[in-house]
């Protein structure tokens, strides 16, 4: 019997983490901050409850997996190497929760495959059995063709876990508990309902973290110019004034996607300014005289020592 063939995404452009499923051969999904899988634990998300079901109990080892970006887009063949884990080292990757995995065999391709038509579907899931005879043909051919080593190789060491902040900066300890109660309850729609907006998470989170961190009331600009949060470094608010921009996304949605936007607005002002993307819990900041590279994170649920960079420079001058 030939082995199914599946479909796992590779996130979007604009945050892809196809070189993390590479670099660790794996495959991931999320969301994952709710803990393993269990019928009984995502029953409240009908949509989430059936992609991850097929992942954690319907893959099989030896299945054959499309790395797919985009809608027609494969970037690499693989072969399900292992049963379903919930591994916490990939509890951020790129803004995203992504625990659910699957050890996978990973060969990429010299150059990523265009099918130029929606073969995965035109709103494919996260991770889904292919059923188009032409993606179906593509991933048997390719397995069944040489080399074959990529088959048999060992599997590539998972990361480690990066060190744990042990106790936060005392001025923002209250916040990350209220973070990490409340985190678990977004995710719960027959709990909570609708998962909170933008403007809430700003409100509750994004403000109180800045205050905290010593920014005054008349220096946090909310919806400024159509900023979502602006810093001023002095008075009056003007765009030679502005220090952060500060773009936020709902709730789960993955904080890179916001920079783009952002970027935006820095072109606005006519001049260079730092850049934070959050969705109140998640922060990253961009730094202009660094072209706009990240460097500095932080999570308030699953806060690591890294992230004292984070709140340093976000600190008020």
């Amino acid at each position: 019997m030939s082995p199914a063939v599946w479909q796992i995404a590779g996130g979007p452009a604009s945050r892809s983490y196809v070189d993390v499923f590479l670099r660790y051969g794996v495959g991931l999904i999320g969301p994952g901050d709710g803990g393993p899988w269990s019928p009984e634990r995502y029953a409240h998300d009908f949509v989430v409850s059936g992609f991850l079901r097929r992942f954690a109990e319907e893959a099989s080892d030896g299945d054959i997996v499309l790395l797919r970006t985009g809608r027609s887009r494969v970037e690499a063949v693989g072969i399900i190497a292992g049963e379903y884990r919930h591994l916490e080292v990939f509890g951020d990757v790129n803004g995203w929760d992504l625990q659910h995995a699957r050890r996978v065999r990973w060969s990429r391709l010299a150059a990523p495959h265009d099918f130029d038509r929606f073969v995965f579907g035109a709103n494919p899931t996260r991770f889904s059995r292919v059923r188009s005879p032409e993606a179906l043909d593509f991933a048997r051919r390719f397995v069944a063709s040489p080399p074959f080593g990529w088959q048999e190789i060992p599997l590539p060491s998972l990361p480690p876990e990066a060190p744990t902040l042990e106790s936060p900066p005392p001025e923002i300890a209250t916040l990350v508990a209220q973070a990490r109660d409340l985190a678990g309850l977004y995710w719960d729609r027959a709990r909570f309902g609708d998962h909170p907006s933008e403007d809430e998470l700003v409100a509750q989170f994004t403000v109180p973290l800045l205050a905290a961190l010593g920014w005054r009331p008349e220096q946090i600009g909310v919806k400024w110019r159509r900023i979502d949060v602006a810093l001023f470094d002095r008075l009056p608010r003007a765009p030679e004034h502005c220090r952060f921009v500060i773009e936020a996304k709902r709730f789960g949605a993955g904080v890179e996607g916001a920079l783009e936007q952002a970027m935006g607005y820095v072109a606005e002002l006519g001049r260079s300014v730092d850049v934070v993307v959050t969705d109140g819990i998640r922060y990253r900041l961009y730094a202009a005289h660094d072209g706009y590279e990240p460097v500095a994170y932080a999570n308030l649920i699953r806060l690591k020592a890294s992230a004292t960079e984070l709140f340093d420079r976000l600190r008020r001058p």
